[in-house]
């Protein structure tokens, strides 16, 4: 069977574009998949760890998936994160070092603070900041990887991708999982039934007077959703139909037209921020 896919952006349509891939694809098994990219003009290459996640998913269900007719400016990023060698293509050097490679780890994967580590905090492009909060804003990022782990019940492990854009002058990073979804963990953990994008404001807020067992808390954003506000970036969240987005401190939600099968969490850093951070208790 042959899908089509449409162009890839950060945003409400290419995380529906994929939601409706997987909406398509979901029930089939044993079969040979091609997902054409022939329309594929332009891909965010952090939308890998979505795009990853739905084909790795496809494959465990024993399809063989082929991906054809991919644009060459599409094909050369995705070949120099590491994402079409799983699928056949050839990785091929990274010589601006822009990528953030695209990686899948298991639900107790020892490798995830490294990962962050060594493939995004110690970015040149990351804004000057002291070495405290360096460290904060580290294991803030980590967190989001481990509540991704410990919340999400996923049995397909962890997805994981960026890409620096300089023209752009921003640094994206993305962080999906194909687990049961923030607003289905809120229903199970403690009954409490909400609208998909109502259920990401819940678990964003921080309430943990209301928390019990295993609910989504804060998902790791606090000290970073202080930082990307100073420094105008964003942080997108996409769960089940709902999609959650910070900017500027303002919160923007809305309902996508297809279930995504899990979570995934996005970062924008606005790299043209020339302001040098430091922890107040600096």
């Amino acid at each position: 069977m042959r899908f089509h896919l449409p162009e890839i952006h950060r945003n409400p349509a290419g995380f529906d574009a994929l939601a409706y891939l997987y909406a398509q694809t979901k029930e089939l098994l044993f079969d040979d998949i091609e997902i054409d990219m022939k329309e594929t003009h332009w891909f965010d290459a952090d939308m890998c760890a979505a795009f990853g996640a739905i084909l790795y998913s496809l494959e465990k269900r024993l399809n063989t998936v082929s991906l054809i007719q991919i644009p060459l400016s599409v094909k050369e990023i995705l070949s120099k994160n590491g994402f079409l060698s799983r699928y056949g293509g050839v990785e091929i050097p990274d010589q601006w070092g822009t990528t953030i490679s695209y990686q899948r780890f298991d639900k107790n994967d020892r490798y995830v603070a490294r990962y962050v580590e060594n493939e995004f905090m110690h970015r040149s492009e990351i804004p000057k900041m002291s070495p405290e909060l360096l460290k904060k804003l580290s294991e803030s990022i980590s967190e989001i990887f481990v509540n991704a782990i410990s919340h999400s019940r996923t049995r397909l492990g962890i997805f994981s991708c960026g890409q620096f854009f300089p023209t752009k002058e921003r640094l994206d990073f993305t962080v999906a999982d194909l687990g049961i979804g923030i607003r289905q963990n809120i229903k199970d953990c403690i009954e409490l039934d909400l609208s998909a994008e109502k259920a990401i404001v819940w678990a964003t807020e921080g309430n943990s007077t209301t928390r019990g067992g295993n609910v989504p808390g804060g998902l790791g954003l606090k000290l970073l959703g202080e930082f990307i506000d100073l420094n105008h970036g964003c942080i997108k969240i996409v769960s089940d139909a709902g999609y959650w987005q910070r900017e500027n401190g303002e919160i923007f939600t809305a309902l996508l037209n297809y279930r995504f099968p899990g979570t995934v969490v996005s970062v924008e850093i606005n790299t043209a921020d020339t302001s040098a951070y430091r922890l107040v208790s600096d």
